[in-house]
């Protein structure tokens, strides 16, 4: 039987922005539903070690999205599991359908809705995520000092990971299907001119090899576009940086985007093009994507929601 659920904010993804905006909202006694969506916790569940959020030097990305998922609800937040597959900003109070039949509506909406790497779509590179194979290279790339890696990818993402992930490799082998890069001119310039990077054309990852005890990448077996020839390149990391894409199917069709479909917010704040509507987090992000960004605008968010909707209530 569905029912229908009102509350003051509706926070839709469960993220660190989801989960923050939740903490801020809970004491600014508004009595928040967040709604976890179909990856509770968001990107840092697929992840291990994080090295860089304050106050843990190390910490399991799922042990730290289940403490922000208790702080949230010891605040007072109601955490409910269901994903919500439509969302009406047209008239307020807003409307979101969940997955589970239940109808929520509400004075206020917080999209923490965050974002997804693209993949490749390989069993082998799914099979390593985690162990050796990853999207990010500011999150993982310590952990490769003095190591061979490899780098997927022709645009500003997959320059800039190479760039950064010089920072600790040994030797960046970049992996691109053409032989010109799509990235911006200052990029390639300080690409080519880095002792540590060396450019491999006209090629695509075929295969990620490794072992299974214990788990980890031992090398990549990319393909020649032209001739299919098949070679092997030793290595421990492999990072795929084909670009991310924004989790922004519930307002596509109604919120304002930029940059290839991030949810755009003034400046400054985390207000949407509809009033009421917020959005936090890599939704929005298109240059920073961590954890600690995503959790400040999360509070930034909560805070323009209660200031808003006190607005309203004069």
């Amino acid at each position: 039987m569905s029912e229908t659920r009102h509350t003051r904010v509706l926070i839709i993804g469960s993220g660190p922005a989801g989960y923050t905006a939740a903490v801020y909202a809970s004491r600014a006694m508004l009595e928040p539903i967040l709604v976890q969506g179909i990856e509770p916790g968001g990107q840092l569940t697929t992840t291990t070690e994080v090295e860089n959020w304050p106050g843990d030097t190390e910490v399991q990305g799922p042990d730290l999205m289940v403490r922000m998922e208790a702080h949230a609800k010891a605040m007072g937040c109601e955490v409910i599991g269901d994903i919500i597959t439509s969302l009406d900003t047209s008239a307020r109070p807003f409307t979101a359908k969940g997955d589970s039949g239940t109808t929520y509506t509400a004075d206020a909406v917080i999209l923490c809705t965050g974002a997804r790497a693209k993949w490749l779509g390989l069993p082998s590179e799914d099979a390593f995520k985690g162990f050796g194979v990853s999207a990010c290279a500011t999150c993982d790339g310590f952990f490769y000092r003095g190591q061979e890696i490899v780098v997927i990818g022709g645009g500003n993402t997959a320059v800039e990971e190479a760039l950064f992930l010089t920072n600790f490799a040994s030797k960046v082998t970049l992996i691109h299907r053409r032989d010109e890069l799509r990235a911006e001119k200052i990029l390639i310039d300080r690409l080519m001119k880095n002792p540590k990077i060396e450019p491999l054309w006209h090629h695509v990852l075929e295969e990620v090899v490794g072992t299974d005890s214990p788990k980890g990448v031992e090398a990549v077996r990319v393909k020649h576009v032209d001739t299919g020839e098949i070679t092997e390149i030793a290595c421990k990391g492999v990072f795929v940086a084909i670009g991310h894409a924004p989790a922004n199917e519930l307002v596509k069709d109604t919120l304002d985007l930029h940059h290839g479909g991030y949810v755009k917010v003034e400046a400054g704040s985390t207000r949407t093009s509809v009033p009421g509507v917020f959005a936090a987090g890599d939704l929005t992000d298109h240059v920073y994507r961590q954890a600690v960004t995503s959790a400040g605008m999360g509070c930034m968010a909560a805070l323009d929601a209660e200031r808003w909707l006190a607005e309203q209530d004069d």
